[in-house]
């Protein structure tokens, strides 16, 4: 640092910026270091010459102890832009706070090679810039986390919505089949695609069908009536069908009360009555010779 205690940094950052660059390429091109599946070299060292860029006017405000103040602000809102993108590609945490991390061996050169006869300067710059770097490492590591989390909670919601899907077996009967574990969450989507498809093909039957589900407990019988109760203020009718002999018997011994609810022991039962409901019938065609 200087006599007045301000960090030279900025300075030098100037100074051997093309160096710095080119040094913190290098770092990057080493084997593991750069996925070049997933993102070309000539972007990677335009990344590199506008963050360093950003990085230097930031430091020129004399605040190099802290990233949070309003200077940093540009230099934080590229690498949140860099570390979202990275997420979404598909790069691991490691790939992303490497290209940061990646930066310590340039500066650490640049200052060896300015502040060598100056050996309290020196490691009072290598502190700074050490504390500086990983500072805006750990800033790339929580938005790439942030961002993961977010990408997750998306497919978690487009996963819910393609395993429950609304099926029109005939004019006026609609199905539902569901498959795996009914709670909360998943409940409110299966009632809004029912209660949806109800509006949309004015549908007087709906079937539930719980084959596919593996345990029905309290919780899940009480989504089953949740959902039969607002397809009926909707003005259809509901069926549950899939009604396996260990559900039946685990139903009664809950004690939960379906006596308002008909139920099927599958699929074809419960279409079979729907069509009586509707009046309709199927009728096996004569086979000619």
């Amino acid at each position: 640092m200087n006599l007045n205690g301000t960090s030279r940094l900025p300075e030098l950052f100037v100074k051997h910026e093309q160096q710095l660059v080119s040094s913190w390429i290098e770092e990057l091109l080493r084997p593991g270091n750069l996925r070049s599946d997933l993102i070309r070299e000539v972007e990677v060292r335009e990344q590199c010459a506008e963050l360093l860029r950003l990085i230097t006017q930031a430091a020129r405000s004399g605040n190099v102890a802290s990233i949070d103040t309003s200077e940093w602000s540009p230099v934080r809102d590229m690498i949140a832009n860099i570390a979202k993108t990275r997420a979404q590609q598909g790069f691991s945490p490691r790939d992303v706070a490497t290209f940061v991390f990646s930066l310590k061996r340039p500066v650490f050169g640049v200052l060896a090679s300015e502040l060598s006869s100056d050996l309290p300067a020196l490691t009072a710059e290598i502190w700074t810039a050490t504390e500086l770097i990983d500072k805006l490492g750990l800033w790339t590591t929580d938005v790439y986390q942030t961002s993961r989390e977010e990408i997750i909670q998306r497919q978690q919601e487009d996963m819910l919505e393609l395993s429950t899907p609304v099926v029109k077996l005939w004019e006026g009967v609609l199905a539902l089949p569901i498959i795996g574990t009914l709670d909360s969450a998943r409940t409110q989507v299966v009632m809004e695609n029912l209660l949806q498809a109800i509006v949309d093909t004015g549908a007087e039957v709906a079937i539930i069908d719980i084959t596919g589900v593996p345990t029905v407990d309290t919780l899940v019988s009480q989504h089953l009536l949740k959902t039969v109760a607002a397809a009926r203020l909707m003005g259809a009718d509901c069926i549950i069908s899939g009604i396996r002999p260990q559900i039946a018997q685990t139903i009664v011994h809950l004690g939960v009360d379906l006596t308002d609810v008909v139920t099927k022991a599958t699929l074809a039962d419960a279409f079979m009555l729907a069509l009586k409901k509707l009046g309709a019938s199927i009728t096996r065609a004569a086979i000619r010779s």
